[in-house]
């Protein structure tokens, strides 16, 4: 059977490239819907078909129930945040929650201030966590799940990464929450909005800051991406409003570079575990890049791919056996 992911990175097209400042972003268009269909998160919470809560009235930092009520699938993507309970969270791995069912999801804190209930049951936070924060969420994750088969994050680098944003956004949050510094720049990422407007057939974007690629994500379906574009955007975008270093960008270039990082997503390393919904989760490794990818009868529900900064490459970094920093 031909490899999914490398069979959808060979028929995405690209989209004329819209820019602002020192980002790019070049929209991801596909020549075909998937077949398999499936809710968003949101779309599910909206009707309340699902429900996600604390694991127990206690609580557990790297745990979260979700009860699907409703006789579809409904996806969670990979770094998509949940506000409420006793603590902000987001997704640590892209899951396809079965239908009628009751599953344990795992999750890293994005609000480490707050231990104490903001009210019983999750609900849409609006944000996709930031870009670099989730490029390293994704390293990790991966080497967790090579080392113990789990997909556990380093929560310590979690937090590190939400206190990073918070100095470069000049932005002190009570809590220490992710969501604080989407607030504060609420009105620059309004802007963004109004530049990178989805197209027609997008079910993707690859984002370029400073003329370099950042990262890229796509979904099977196009009505999917409708809902999820503008999150995905902001988590490219606050990163790109943020970095006073990044040189400004012109429509020139990104497609040339464009196609060179996905020939190197499909040549890099490639493992496959047991996903905790439908569904086979992927992992992509390679010495500046680190990817995952949802695949459920052989169509790609969802990816998303990173370019590594020096420091978080493999000769860089600490081994996560080492250094992995788990709470509660």
């Amino acid at each position: 059977m031909e490899n999914a992911v490398n069979s959808r990175l060979q028929s995405v097209q690209f989209g004329a490239v819209q820019t602002y400042k020192s980002i790019a972003i070049v929209p991801l268009i596909a020549p075909a819907d998937g077949i398999f269909q499936y809710r968003t998160r949101g779309e599910a919470l909206a009707t309340w078909d699902i429900a996600i809560t604390e694991v127990s009235a206690a609580g557990s930092v790297p745990d979260l129930m979700v009860v699907n009520r409703a006789n579809k699938p409904v996806l969670l993507i990979d770094g998509e945040e949940l506000a409420g309970a006793k603590q902000n969270r987001v997704l640590n791995t892209s899951i396809l929650i079965k239908e009628v069912s009751e599953t344990k999801i795992p999750v890293s804190c994005t609000e480490q201030g707050r231990w104490s209930y903001a009210s019983q049951a999750f609900a849409e936070s609006g944000h996709v966590m930031a870009y670099k924060s989730r490029s390293k969420k994704t390293r990790s994750v991966h080497q967790s799940l090579e080392a113990c088969g789990t997909p556990k994050s380093d929560q310590g680098e979690v937090w590190d990464g939400v206190a990073e944003l918070q100095v470069k956004a000049c932005c002190m949050s009570p809590t220490s929450a992710m969501s604080d510094v989407y607030k504060a720049r609420e009105e620059d990422l309004r802007k963004c909005d109004e530049i990178f407007k989805p197209v027609a057939n997008q079910v993707g974007l690859l984002a370029f800051i400073g003329g370099k690629p950042a990262g890229a994500d796509m979904v099977s379906l196009t009505s999917t991406y409708a809902k999820l574009h503008p999150k995905l955007v902001r988590s490219y975008t606050l990163e790109g409003l943020l970095d006073d270093k990044a040189k400004p960008v012109t429509a020139d270039g990104p497609t040339t570079r464009a196609k060179e990082f996905l020939a190197e997503i499909a040549a890099a390393e490639e493992r496959q575990f047991v996903s905790v919904g439908h569904g086979t989760d992927y992992r992509y490794k390679a010495k500046a890049l680190a990817g995952t990818a949802l695949v459920h009868q052989n169509e790609v529900i969802h990816a998303a791919f990173f370019r590594l900064e020096e420091t978080e490459q493999p000769d860089h970094i600490v081994a996560f056996a080492n250094r992995r920093r788990f709470t509660r």
